[in-house]
């Protein structure tokens, strides 16, 4: 079995956290000895992971990106299934939140999607099989712990998928730039999946047209969009917002 290299300290923390067996080798850069390094040596230890040390430039050799002094070898990512899902809304309490990414190939918005969704407390994170992003090390890097603890779940045909979860009595909540409702006049405390579209292109025409609702992210400024990542995070925590809010108001 071929193994990946996880790098950075926060995506390495979280493994050792959530997924210790998935770890076999933790590398770390010669003379690193911070707190937080060693609170990783101590992690590891106590889950019989071996602990090694390698020249900062034989590292960047090993992977494409900032790795902090801290790589480990990791047996294969792991993304979910459609069955996933039935399995989560299951044994969920509450209004569930799903965030929906339309087309999303960036893996640097992949993973800032990611550590939003988990912030926000949002169940999972739904993408296509085709033309979208994937778990990576990059996506690792950027999510900063998250896709180590927040479902990723890929399905074949996502109007199906969608279809399947209005049944079940989520409603869909689509981001379009026309939209004439703004997102902070739309009502996120139900069960919800917010769908946010493709770099540039937004969602596909038949994502569209399985929305429920169309909302559009009010802008002040001169620029008529923003980073997919950015909204997803606005859009996220607007429901965190509301749902907060409803929450304090019954007690």
């Amino acid at each position: 079995m071929s193994l990946e290299k996880i790098y950075g300290v926060h995506a390495v923390e979280a493994l050792l956290r959530h997924h210790p067996k998935r770890v076999k080798q933790v590398w770390l850069a010669e003379g690193r000895s911070e707190p937080r390094v060693q609170a990783l040596v101590e992690l590891a230890t106590q889950n019989k992971v071996a602990i090694g040390q390698a020249e900062r430039r034989e590292m960047d050799v090993w992977v494409e990106g900032v790795h902090q002094g801290v790589v480990a070898d990791v047996s294969p990512s792991q993304v979910w299934g459609e069955a996933m899902l039935d399995e989560l809304l299951d044994r969920t309490e509450g209004a569930p939140l799903l965030l929906v990414l339309d087309g999303v190939t960036d893996p640097h918005n992949l993973g800032a999607c990611l550590r939003s969704a988990d912030a926000a407390g949002a169940l999972a994170v739904i993408v296509p099989k085709d033309k979208s992003a994937t778990l990576t090390p990059v996506v690792r890097k950027v999510a900063c712990g998250a896709a180590e603890v927040i479902p990723l779940v890929a399905v074949t045909n996502l109007a199906r998928t969608l279809e399947k979860l209005q049944q079940r009595g989520l409603w869909i909540v689509g981001t379009a730039g026309e939209a004439e409702v703004s997102i902070y006049d739309q009502d996120l405390t139900g069960p919800t999946i917010l769908i946010m579209g493709a770099e540039g292109k937004g969602m596909r025409r038949l994502t569209r047209e399985h929305c429920d609702y169309l909302v559009h992210l009010p802008m002040a400024g001169s620029v008529s969009s923003l980073n997919v990542s950015v909204a997803t995070g606005v859009c996220l925590f607007e429901a965190r917002r509301q749902r907060g809010a409803k929450a304090k108001a019954k007690k």
